[in-house]
């Protein structure tokens, strides 16, 4: 078989993967027209670049790399580099999620959020309680709870409400964050319910105010910013640990060091008590609408009788499966996968359980031989899958499950990480990135319309594990093991869009 290869799609690949640099450029750029190799592979690989455990050795990648890429039609493994080793994928896993909830749930699947009565409205007057009851949603934010109550008042007509104020988040297990093993203060490792508001994080700002500081905690939105209590934060003479978190019972107790804070600055810190947090918002904005509610209570069962005053519906999941791939939130993967597991199990009880049901499923649906994620997000440090059953995955679900369309585009870079405008190439992927952990996972589409399925996944677990959990938030050597790594993985897409374009 005789394979045309474009001028265009060489030097796009090689100027990509960096080997004018090495000294390929110039044999393989000379001629003028468009080279036509006897072999599909063989004399490409001779010619162009070396073997990809060449290439490996050659990104000086601390650690364990796994690598695969297959033809998505036939299946054909073209090119492996220990595709056996499992090793952490990362928010690649978020890319297992989204098949899991489309499979499970469908597309068109919304969370609901509920407020409900025990009581009729006469005249404006409710008599009884009032239920605020989450459905899951982890998208909910302060101006979609705005929007539930104005409806409040000017759908239920309610000016007032005579019982208590209830909130229910059973939905979901409460969780106080992902995993134990972060840092405090890291905003994506918040809290879990099935109550939740703002990606479950409070707005923390800080403004000089003489030898004093202005300290603010919001739960702001694109258009207003409420102030809260369930999240309090306390300046302390001191130089380390930068933050302090404890549990007070009613709210979240933070403190931070007055050394590191400067002249101003803010940043999003966790919420470990979202129902609560969700709660004393709602209370506020109601208010703000004439409705004054009393101190939230929290329930375990929702009653028997209640009635409908207002539902709120998330976007359709397709939408969110998008936001979620390409933003890479955790609270919305593992929101997601625990809400699939109870519509397949009729209930969940942990969020490792959750991931255990969703192996499972990988299993059954995807052709998976051993995958084990102990999370939906790729967060915890435990989760292991190999490159070849991410390859399979991705080939059984592009056959049977619409992710590819919600993957984010991952454009070629030059090795100066300067994406390549119009490069012939396309690719379709999710990235993995924790601390010394790197992956990448996805589809390639090729200009002679070849698609592949490839994963990506490097680790350095020993130096990962010494870590403290302090130094987990900016760990040294972390940034020069990331760029190697995406390197590497450039390099590599690079190639395939070379050796495989017939």
């Amino acid at each position: 078989m005789t394979t045309r290869i474009s001028r265009r799609t060489v030097l796009g690949g090689l100027v990509a993967s960096g080997f004018a640099q090495a000294g390929f450029a110039q044999s393989a750029l000379a001629p003028d027209s468009s080279l036509r190799p006897t072999t599909r592979a063989g004399d490409l690989l001779k010619t162009y670049q070396p073997p990809l455990s060449q290439l490996v050795t050659q990104a000086n990648l601390p650690g364990k790399v796994s690598v695969q890429v297959a033809d998505v039609k036939t299946g054909l493994v073209l090119e492996s580099h220990n595709p056996l080793r499992a090793l952490p994928p990362a928010s690649v896993a978020k890319a297992l999620t989204a098949c899991y909830a489309l499979d499970v749930l469908g597309p068109d699947y919304r969370f609901t959020t509920r407020l409900l009565a025990t009581g009729p409205v006469t005249d404006g007057i409710l008599e009884g309680d009032v239920i605020l009851a989450g459905g899951g949603d982890p998208t909910l934010d302060t101006d979609a709870l705005t929007s539930i109550a104005k409806r409040f008042r000017e759908e239920a007509g309610v000016s007032e409400v005579t019982g208590k104020f209830l909130i229910w988040d059973g939905a979901l297990p409460a969780l106080s964050g992902i995993d134990a093993e972060q840092p405090d203060q890291v905003g994506y490792n918040p809290g879990i319910s099935g109550l939740n508001l703002n990606y479950n994080r409070v707005h923390f700002e800080w403004i000089r105010n003489g030898s004093d500081y202005d300290v603010s905690m919001d739960a702001r939105s694109a258009t207003l910013r409420p102030a809260v209590r369930s999240a309090r934060m306390r300046i302390e003479p001191r130089k380390y640990p930068i933050y302090t978190y404890a549990d007070a019972g009613t709210y979240d107790n933070w403190t931070v060091a007055r050394a590191a804070l400067g002249k101003s600055g803010a940043r999003w810190l966790p919420v470990r008590k979202p129902a609560l947090y969700t709660a004393e918002v709602f209370q506020t904005l109601a208010r703000s609408n004439g409705i004054v509610l009393k101190t939230p209570e929290k329930i375990d069962v929702l009653p028997d009788g209640t009635s409908d005053l207002v539902t709120f519906q998330s976007e359709p999941l397709s939408v969110v499966l998008r936001d979620m791939l390409k933003y890479s939130t955790n609270i919305t993967a593992e929101c997601i996968g625990m809400t699939a597991t109870t519509a397949r199990t009729g209930a969940v009880t942990s969020l490792k359980a959750s991931a255990a049901e969703m192996n499972a499923w990988a299993k059954e649906v995807l052709g998976m031989s051993s995958p084990s994620l102990e999370d939906h997000s790729g967060l915890g440090d435990d989760s292991r899958i190999s490159a070849r059953d991410m390859v399979k995955a991705l080939i059984a679900a592009r056959e049977t499950l619409a992710i590819k369309p919600l993957l984010k585009e991952h454009p070629l870079r030059s090795e100066d990480r300067s994406i390549l405008e119009d490069h012939p190439v396309k690719v379709s992927a999710k990235t993995g990135t924790l601390n010394f952990v790197s992956g990448l996972g996805g589809y390639i589409d090729l200009p002679d319309g070849t698609e592949l399925a490839f994963a990506f996944f490097s680790a350095d677990l020993p130096r990962r594990d010494a870590l403290s959990r302090d130094e987990r938030e900016r760990p040294p050597g972390g940034r020069t093991y990331s760029a190697r790594s995406r390197n590497l993985q450039q390099r590599l897409l690079a190639r395939w869009g070379i050796l495989y374009n017939g």
